[in-house]
């Protein structure tokens, strides 16, 4: 644990250790018959003592002498008879704790005690016993949360904590759970503002000064790399959420089709934040209009767990094609009062016919082909769509301080790095403070491709960590990607082979062979309606599903491994083609993920009907519910599953029993 190897435990003698075992189930049984038959006797519990003090980690033992005590002590006044109980009860959570220290059952026994207040607690015997086990451990987790149990029991102040967290700093640097403890401290003290603790710029920079003696004492330890990580959090992430991204943005100018208005009755409007919040309703949000009004509008978070807090939010304008046929369109004015600040956007949206295709009305008749040339008119639509200048907007204009002391730590830890150049903690670090600078300092010199080079020496230094490694590389390549207007032209192309969407102009986003391993920065692409991430090595798609305007997705030979990591795209009502060929759905006969769906049998979804169809053409619905449960929420016209383990045809029926109105499977006309 953080850069501790574990000592190998000795090997028992196998006569000694079959005693031992024999002996175990012996007083394991006894005390399983005094609980089963409510026997609390002095003698009975005697024997769960005998138990606790071989093995502590028996959660049965504890637990029976939980009811013993409660039961003997039921009609008890007398406090010595109490007290005595008491002592008892402790003293027996001593010898286990000396047999084990890290017993979780014996430190929740001996918490749940004295959290009875049946007489008040020996606090110097109690931080006596903490100093001796401190001092053989010093960051053992388990004596840290005894400890603050303690200090809350005893109402023993912030700062006298945050001091005896300086000690134990103090006389080991390499103390993981002083450094976490101090973590958290500080964070209560500065939001509360307490006496002493209002110059968070002033704190925060002790702070640093402090963990720089710890990483320069010992810089293969893990600890103060923790702590650091954490100032850096502070440093860097904006304390108030505020909102980041919106579709539409302001002064936008929105062309709705012709040909493809009566099919368009709703209208996505979508907030991104930069944190998860709640609250977004009527009362927070006005829509101004001459024929949509607030009262109409209903407001969603995004969440995979269907939490009321959330970073996207979403809402509809229902019917709002019928408005739109005046030569002035429909004007829309949102004022958002989240987020202690006030956001006015306004945009208008209007009939427009450049794009009117007689042929194939409803874009669907022909198949659909992944191959959007590349358009030199797609750059006049960035400038009017702007989800940038809300990013601008939204970084606290005060920055200086933020910045002064990013640009510190970056130029001492690549100092570090050149004396040090195969240490993993000076890349990772030197890699997380100048995205931290990126992210507050927009435009201008960027540090993309000295972060693209430290995650790929990380990848190559760090074998085993690679994945993540590779995780934090996609990001920063999707940032690099989509920082600018200039950046995003290079991917972003204009769809000329068919009319399937009631907005215009039809722009596609080709993010193909980038070796992607995760999808970020989405808040940058509301506006896309086509997006090619094919040829990567996806294996989760979380955030796609603020992508509400989304008509085509290709996730075709990426690395999905089932239905469930699919769940995102559940809410992109829009969407029409999908290709999820060529993946590894159904590779593997174990998929833990799988319960992170819901079963059809507890009754959540409405698909009653189609499992009495699958049913008559014999097939297992146990073998394919997750693909009903993603499949019947979604309106595909085109779907490509083809090149995965899970397709057959038996897959194939499922699906068109499931899709109705599939037209296209597998690059074939369904019959």
């Amino acid at each position: 644990m953080h850069g501790r190897p574990r000592k190998a435990t000795k090997q028992e003698d196998p006569a000694a250790a079959a005693a031992k075992s024999a002996r175990l189930r012996e007083l394991q049984s006894q005390v399983l018959h005094f609980q089963h038959n409510r026997i609390y006797t002095k003698e009975a519990v005697s024997v769960s003592s005998k138990l606790l003090e071989i093995n502590p980690e028996i959660y049965t033992g504890w637990n029976y002498r939980k009811l013993a005590f409660q039961h003997n002590l039921n009609e008890v006044s007398d406090t010595d008879t109490i007290k005595s109980a008491i002592e008892d009860e402790l003293r027996m959570v001593e010898v286990a704790l000396r047999r084990n220290p890290k017993s979780y059952g014996a430190w929740y026994h001996r918490k749940w005690i004295l959290g009875q207040k049946l007489v008040p607690a020996n606090f110097d015997h109690e931080f006596r016993l903490l100093d001796k086990l401190l001092k053989a451990d010093a960051r053992n987790f388990h004596g840290w949360n005894y400890h603050r149990f303690i200090a809350r029991l005893k109402d023993v102040s912030e700062e006298e904590e945050l001091k005896f967290t300086m000690d134990m700093i103090n006389t080991n640097f390499s103390n993981y759970s002083a450094w976490h403890n101090r973590s958290m401290l500080l964070s209560k003290l500065l939001r509360k503002k307490v006496k002493g603790f209002h110059e968070e710029e002033s704190i925060l920079s002790d702070e640093f000064e402090l963990v720089r003696q710890a990483l320069f004492t010992d810089p293969s330890d893990q600890s103060g790399w923790f702590y650091h990580l954490w100032l850096l959090d502070q440093t860097s992430t904006p304390h108030k959420p505020h909102l980041v991204s919106s579709w539409p943005s302001d002064k936008l100018n929105i062309e709705i089709s012709a040909q493809f208005k009566e099919k368009c009755e709703r209208f996505p409007i979508i907030f991104c934040f930069n944190q998860r919040v709640d609250g977004v309703n009527l009362a927070t949000v006005t829509v101004n209009s001459k024929l949509v009004s607030s009262e109409h509008i209903t407001w969603k978070p995004l969440s995979a767990n269907n939490s009321r807090k959330s970073k996207i939010w979403v809402a509809f304008l229902e019917n709002f094609n019928k408005y739109c046929d005046n030569s002035e369109g429909l004007s829309v004015e949102i004022i958002v009062h989240c987020c202690e600040s006030i956001v006015h956007l306004k945009f208008v949206m209007k009939l427009s016919h450049m794009y009117h295709q007689e042929k194939n009305r409803d874009g669907f008749e022909e198949l659909f082909l992944w191959d959007c040339p590349k358009s030199q008119e797609i750059n006049p639509y960035l400038v009017s769509y702007d989800p940038w200048r809300l990013r601008v907007e939204s970084v606290e204009e005060d920055a200086k301080w933020h910045l002064d002391t990013l640009s510190a730590e970056i130029a001492l830890f690549k100092e570090m790095s050149e004396c040090d150049e195969d240490s993993k903690f000076v890349k990772l670090t030197l890699a997380r403070l100048l995205g931290a600078h990126n992210s507050i300092k927009s435009g201008g010199s960027s540090y993309f491709e000295e972060m693209l080079k430290l995650y790929d020496d990380l990848i190559k230094l760090d074998a085993p960590h690679y994945r993540y490694y590779r995780d934090e590389r996609s990001l920063v390549l999707l940032d690099q990607m989509t920082s600018s207007k200039d950046s995003l032209v290079e991917y972003c192309s204009r769809c000329e082979n068919s009319s399937f969407s009631c907005i215009n102009p039809q722009l596609c986003i080709n993010f193909s062979g980038l070796n992607l391993t995760r999808v970020g920065f989405v808040e940058r692409l509301l506006w896309v309606q086509i997006l090619d991430l094919s040829h990567n090595n996806l294996t989760s798609i979380s955030g796609l599903e603020a992508l509400q305007l989304l008509v085509c997705l290709n996730l075709s030979h990426n690395q999905i491994m089932s239905f469930t990591a699919l769940e995102p795209i559940k809410s992109l009502q829009s969407l029409k083609v999908l290709d999820l060929s060529f993946n590894e759905i159904g590779s593997h006969p174990v998929n833990t993920s799988r319960y992170l769906c819901s079963s059809p049998l507890s009754h959540t979804c409405n698909v009653t009907e189609t499992m009495e169809e699958l049913a008559r053409e014999n097939i297992q619905i146990g073998d394919f519910w997750e693909a009903i449960l993603l499949f019947e929420s979604l309106q595909l016209v085109q779907l490509d599953m083809q090149g995965n383990p899970v397709t057959n045809e038996r897959c194939r029926v499922l699906v068109e029993k499931v899709i109705p109105c599939l037209k296209w499977l597998d690059g074939k006309p369904v019959r």
